[in-house]
């Protein structure tokens, strides 16, 4: 059954800004490479299958492990924590998410603070380092850790698709529910994985977050 912090961290409440972020959508939509329903779920499943967030995803129980071992040794912050952390923040190409990544984390670890749940020590983390942490500090299992991640991302993507494309939000939810059964098939794999064996074939993604940058008006910050 899921936990009711797992529902509290995929809120749309969250006060994280997840919502001024489009990762790139914003470019594709402008550029007609996007441009109904059919085109939004496309790009959505072919991320789950070949982009960044599955290393990302994968990456999760690795961080949460060092973090948990860095809650009750109370020693320096573990050299395995922070290489793996700023793995994960090198793999994006653009500037904008990797300042994304950034400002999400931070503003997730300060909300941690605020609950009553700081790290060990204060140290800057990116958004699924801190997700890790805030998922170990709520007692959210493991594979609901991961589901909830990839859920969010996700809820995230459609959000922005709703205020870009001619979508309504009744369209946006037949989407998540649609994408439901993916979403727990590869939040069920991804948990046990590597992050260091996985690939990332999100060339596409990437050239659209860099891209953005370029805008002439835009909507979002990345």
């Amino acid at each position: 059954m899921t936990s009711l912090a797992l529902l509290q961290l995929v809120s749309p409440a969250l006060p994280v800004g997840a919502f001024s972020y489009s990762e790139g959508l914003e470019v594709l939509i402008q550029n007609g490479s996007l441009i109904d329903e059919l085109d939004l779920q496309h790009w959505i499943e072919a991320e789950l299958q070949r982009g960044a967030l599955r290393l990302e995803a994968a990456a999760l129980n690795p961080l949460r492990v060092q973090l948990q071992r860095w809650e009750q040794e109370r020693s320096e912050m573990p050299s395995e924590l922070m290489s793996l952390d700023g793995w994960l923040l090198a793999l994006r190409e653009s500037a904008e998410v990797r300042a994304q990544q950034g400002q999400m984390g931070g503003s997730l670890l300060q909300l941690m603070v605020d609950l009553g749940h700081p790290l060990p020590q204060p140290v800057v983390l990116a958004w699924p380092a801190a997700w890790a942490w805030a998922a170990l500090s709520l007692k959210i299992s493991e594979l609901e850790m991961v589901e909830g991640y990839l859920y969010g991302w996700v809820a995230n993507q459609l959000s922005a698709a709703v205020r870009l494309v001619p979508l309504g939000p009744t369209t946006a939810q037949r989407i998540q529910q649609q994408l439901l059964p993916m979403i727990r098939e590869k939040a069920s794999v991804l948990k046990d994985q590597d992050p260091y064996t996985l690939w990332c074939g999100g060339a596409g993604a990437g050239l659209a977050q860099l891209a953005h940058a370029e805008l002439y008006s835009r909507l979002f910050r990345s």
